[in-house]
């Protein structure tokens, strides 16, 4: 039970980084589109649907990579970076893969807070 309740601390001074850096009520999927845009390195522009969506993959496979589920292994002509996908997912419920992204989020804010620069 302690472990859970230190988890969810940490969980929630990250929450806490990011309304500060990016103002309050973001979601997980705002959180992955902001690491996504992060990644991409390019700043803040205008973005359709469908890159939208191309960036939170970008912060999925990142926020992922230290598992050991994928590995960046280029970028394309204009800067998108692309990944392999090295072992597969386990099976997840909602509430294991909330988990799971959570932790991940955990691990990248404290290596790359300094750094954010959305």
């Amino acid at each position: 039970m302690a472990i859970d309740a230190a988890f969810e601390e940490k969980w929630k001074k990250v929450l806490a980084s990011f309304d500060n850096k990016f103002g309050g009520g973001l979601d997980m999927q705002g959180i992955l589109f902001l690491i996504g845009v992060q990644e991409l390195g390019r700043g803040p522009e205008t973005f359709t649907k469908d890159q939208k969506v191309e960036l939170m993959h970008i912060a999925i496979c990142t926020l992922l990579e230290p598992f050991g589920y994928y590995k960046l292994t280029s970028q394309d002509e204009d800067g998108w970076p692309h990944y392999d996908n090295l072992k597969k997912l386990p099976q997840l419920n909602g509430g294991e893969q909330l988990k799971l992204m959570k932790d991940a989020v955990i691990d990248y804010w404290t290596r790359h807070e300094d750094l954010f620069v959305v």
